[in-house]
């Protein structure tokens, strides 16, 4: 993918915090969980008094860091994120070994959606959750609201659209004006869409890249035990599950994350 020449212009007033370690080659956001969800806040309080572009939060795991090494233009629209979160444990156990300032914890989407969702309730801000398929969508919505009754949802959308259909579903956002927008796609599907909308979004604040977030809060995926969470090997645990569709993907996508980590981290 070719990124325009608007694309590819740096965000007027990024409040990018300053990469204090770099994994993998990707400029890695050394900050918690209670601090994002604080920081998310902050940000989307401040854009309702504002006009610039929304801040835009993606992650990175083993399978992203081997697609960044291998795709100079996915590597393009990681760097056009305002924050990169370590969305995998394994990059927080070995940050210990081959990064001078060690990450101090790993910030899963599936754990930061509740962070924010309890300040979020508290502030008045609102959600929205686009990707996944309809019902998965509309369960992980109502699942959300039940676990936080004064959480407002500006609105919500599934990920079945087409190129041609995108317009519309940015100008439906805009009219909603969600605080905080959820982007479901997929890798690397929701990192495009957020960079070639990032300057037709108005009134959103922040948007944050969810890949697979909406299939466990509807339950459809279930999360590994915390004791395999802890140790790195959630990866495996989601192989077990998913044999026929993860299997290949993380053995050809394992080795080589482990050998940019350990090349390219500081």
């Amino acid at each position: 993918m070719i990124l325009s020449e608007a694309e590819q212009r740096p965000q007027s007033g990024s409040t990018r915090p300053q990469a204090a370690t770099v994994l993998g080659g990707l400029p890695i956001a050394n900050i918690g969980m209670r601090e994002t969800a604080e920081q998310f806040v902050r940000l989307a309080r401040e854009a309702r008094s504002g006009d610039r572009l929304p801040y835009y939060s993606t992650s990175a795991n083993g399978q992203v860091i081997a697609m960044a090494a291998k795709d100079q233009d996915f590597r393009k629209l990681l760097l056009r994120a305002d924050q990169i979160h370590a969305d995998g444990m394994p990059m927080v156990l070995l940050s210990r070994h081959v990064a001078s300032n060690a990450l101090s914890e790993r910030v899963a989407t599936t754990d930061l959606v509740h962070a924010v969702a309890d300040k979020a309730e508290s502030a008045g801000l609102s959600f929205y959750f686009l990707g996944a398929h309809e019902e998965v969508n509309k369960l992980a919505v109502d699942r959300m609201q039940a676990l936080y009754p004064k959480l407002k949802f500006a609105g919500r959308g599934n990920g079945y659209f087409s190129h041609d259909q995108e317009k519309a579903v940015v100008e439906e956002i805009n009219r909603l004006k969600p605080d905080i927008l959820w982007v479901g796609l997929g890798v690397p599907r929701e990192q495009e869409f957020v960079v070639r909308n990032l300057h037709r979004l108005h009134g959103v604040g922040v948007i944050k890249t969810s890949g697979g977030l909406f299939d466990f809060l509807s339950g459809k995926n279930s999360r590994a035990p915390q004791w395999m969470q802890k140790c790195g090997l959630e990866w495996l645990y989601r192989t077990i599950l998913e044999p026929r569709r993860l299997a290949r993907r993380y053995l050809v996508t394992n080795p080589i994350a482990l050998r940019e980590i350990l090349r390219n981290s500081r």
